[in-house]
């Protein structure tokens, strides 16, 4: 994918309002970041309860009443969930995750203590199979090493898409060997034909839409860009509870 700064990036679906407790703009704030960043489809996907200071599983529960629809643009809501342990178990119930427009399932230190390779390797494949997650957040941090090859395989075969972090790849990011894990992890994408989606992980909304490290990456490996989600929006009607609730 040669030429990334040209490329189509309209998808942005990892980002955090003061609901997280440790991000600093509402959504209506966060909304208006996205809309003047010419997104197509923005999500808001706060930390599910395990993570401290976030809210609690009602917030989730009630997310039905929020328009789906603002500034002209499709605004999702989801969960980014704590994955808890090396049987995949997640912090929110199946019948609140049935009701969110899709879920982010991720490795927070708080949450989860990192194990061996394959106990972790493990953890991603058993979430993957619940089908009502549909991205695999930040699996790029060396403090959680992975088999990325099996990643890749597993998430092709359950339909879930991996995601490039653009917070990981900043400057200071507490995340460890993430251009490197990457690099390991986009060969193994480009071999299974894994969709992958680029994340700002905005917690302020001047973060929203950056996607700049990311892409300047995919373009140094040369990614395809029909396996890129941000350029081809019509991918996630495979992937997002919310295309499937309302598009069948």
């Amino acid at each position: 994918m040669k030429g990334h700064e040209k490329m189509r990036d309209v998808v942005d679906l990892h980002t955090h309002t003061i609901a997280s407790g440790h991000a600093y703009n509402t959504i209506q704030e966060m909304v208006r970041a996205a809309r003047e960043r010419n997104l197509e489809i923005y999500g808001i996907t706060e930390h599910a309860p395990a993570m401290p200071g976030t809210c609690t599983s009602m917030y989730f529960q009630n997310l039905e009443v929020m328009p789906r629809e603002r500034e002209g643009m499709t605004v999702l809501f989801g969960a980014e969930l704590n994955i808890l342990d090396f049987d995949g178990h997640v912090d929110l119930p199946e019948r609140v995750l049935a009701k969110l427009d899709f879920a982010i399932a991720s490795m927070h230190s708080p949450c989860f203590q990192s194990g061996s390779l394959q106990e972790n390797t493990t953890a991603y494949r058993k979430v993957m199979e619940n089908p009502l997650i549909s991205i695999i957040g930040h699996p790029d941090d060396g403090r959680y090493p992975v088999d990325y090859d099996v990643l890749a395989k597993e998430a092709a075969r359950n339909q879930v898409i991996l995601e490039m972090n653009n917070s990981s790849l900043a400057p200071g990011s507490y995340r460890e060997n993430a251009a490197k894990n990457y690099r390991i992890m986009l060969a193994a994408c480009k071999k299974y034909r894994t969709p992958v989606i680029i994340d700002s992980d905005a917690h302020v909304d001047l973060d929203v839409g950056n996607h700049s490290l990311a892409l300047q990456l995919l373009g140094e490996v040369d990614f395809p860009e029909e396996l890129l989600i941000n350029a081809h929006p019509e991918l996630l009607k495979k992937y997002l509870n919310y295309y499937r609730n309302n598009y069948k």
